[in-house]
């Protein structure tokens, strides 16, 4: 048998890197489980790096915004706050920023359940 260009199995897209589930999982646990009163600026804010990024990966991901008016509008959610005039600065008081890190990590989770389930598609 001879091998064939069409014989080649497809290879992963390079724009398009796989998601570590766990990562995100254990990122958005972390994030949900601090306290307002125990954490300070610097671990909300480094926190918050960590689950824009994740974050982005998701919005990445074909989860079937496209068909699904729930899945869409958490692409709109999540884009709405990833705008960076909606985002906290370093003038922002920590219990804004903690809560601005919380709503992140929460659609994260929620984007993140869609991104396993086996339709894609919000329930």
């Amino acid at each position: 048998m001879v091998a064939t260009v069409t014989d080649k199995p497809d290879a992963p897209a390079v724009d398009s890197p796989p998601i570590d589930v766990e990562s995100i999982a254990d990122g958005t646990d972390a994030a949900l489980r601090m306290e307002l009163g125990t954490s300070t600026r610097e671990e909300i804010d480094t926190r918050t790096t960590a689950i824009v990024a994740q974050l982005h990966l998701l919005l990445g991901k074909e989860l079937g915004a496209d068909e699904d008016p729930a899945v869409k509008d958490l692409f709109t959610q999540a884009y709405r706050l990833l705008d960076k005039t909606n985002r906290p600065t370093k003038q922002t008081a920590a219990f804004n920023a903690f809560f601005s890190m919380r709503d992140v990590a929460n659609l994260a989770r929620r984007l993140l359940w869609i991104y396993t389930e086996p339709s894609h598609h919000a329930p």
